[in-house]
């Protein structure tokens, strides 16, 4: 099922509308009692839209806990997923994601490394050592991959090998350096966490991904050229090395923010850009705007099951959106299947 080129203003539309009235309803929800009036009352004060009728305590739990955790849970999803079908289409591979390739654990690596040992003696800051570890698992993985012929099966190969290489490492680390305090905060965090998030970690992350999702966007028409391959693309007038080159550091960069914020967080990237593409087709320029917003809500609601429905107790989102995420994809892959 594919909808017309008109229905996908609509469609983008009603994401976004879903997308501002979740996060106003999953901030009410939680172990204390706030209305959603109270959440409007807060959010808007704040935005200098008259006075809040709300208490100190109230505003407190809203705009210093609940509403940052949530837009930075929509950032998040919004950037895993459009990095998932950046790398899709560019490596021709329905299986690739940030996480499936090792770039979401050679980013914990990464940041770990600078977290645990102290590597970059301050200068190197933790979205920092997220970046470097991220740009250098995708360089491995790359590198193994064209080494070994290039092929789609192969890359999802060589990612496989780097998801394992890079989790060992950071594990190694963990285990070896860090005490039980820092050992459970780390495995915590790296299963996917965003029981920490601030408006500085929303700011950071804002920006990366909104320069990111431009350039993606810029790009959309050059992708679509991807999908006859490399060599038809090339005949087709696009320049293939440099907009590859472009498009993989952005992944990257896109990648090792949300990473340093949020750990390592899959699912994300492989099954929202499989859901958009069978909503609204496989034409970039209506493909990214619907992925993004997609993963945006997707991600809101991850979040607020896994701090909100096993009682007192929180999972991590990683967790979540792999319990998630199995069923959804299974489904996509049967219903693919009938249509072939």
């Amino acid at each position: 099922m594919t909808v017309s080129r008109r229905a996908v203003l609509p469609i983008c539309v009603g994401c976004a509308v879903l997308l501002v009235i979740s996060i106003a309803v999953t901030v009410s929800i939680g172990p204390a009692d706030i209305s959603l009036r109270e959440v409007y009352s807060v959010i808007g004060s704040h935005l200098g839209l008259g006075s809040s009728s709300a208490g100190r305590l109230a505003d407190g739990i809203v705009w210093q806990l609940r509403l940052p955790r949530a837009v930075l849970a929509a950032g998040c999803g919004a950037g895993l997923a459009l990095c998932g079908a950046i790398l899709q289409s560019l490596l021709r591979n329905p299986l690739a994601d940030p996480f499936v390739l090792g770039v979401s654990s050679g980013a914990s690596a990464g940041a770990v490394s600078v977290a645990v040992l102290g590597v970059g003696a301050g200068a190197l800051t933790l979205s920092g050592g997220a970046f470097a570890g991220a740009v250098l698992s995708f360089a491995l993985m790359l590198a193994l991959a064209y080494g070994a012929g290039g092929t789609p099966d192969r890359v999802i190969l060589a990612g496989v090998a780097c998801t394992q290489l890079f989790s060992a490492l950071t594990s190694l680390i963990v285990l070896w350096s860090a005490n039980a305090e820092q050992t459970r905060g780390v495995l915590f965090w790296l299963l996917g966490s965003l029981a920490g998030a601030t408006w500085s970690d929303v700011t950071t992350c804002g920006i990366v991904f909104a320069i990111g999702c431009v350039i993606c966007l810029w790009y959309a028409p050059t992708l679509d050229a991807f999908a006859f391959g490399p060599d038809a693309a090339a005949g087709l007038g696009v320049a293939v090395t440099r907009t590859r080159t472009v498009l993989l550091l952005i992944t990257a960069l896109v990648t090792a923010a949300l990473v340093s914020a949020a750990g390592a967080i899959g699912f994300v990237g492989l099954v929202l850009p499989h859901a958009a593409r069978f909503l609204v087709g496989p034409a970039h320029a209506r493909l990214l705007p619907v992925t993004v917003l997609m993963g945006a809500v997707f991600m809101v609601w991850a979040d607020t099951i896994a701090r909100s429905a096993f009682g007192a107790r929180e999972v991590p989102v990683g967790v979540v959106t792999a319990l998630l995420g199995v069923p959804a994809f299974a489904l996509l892959l049967a219903r693919r299947r009938r249509l072939a």
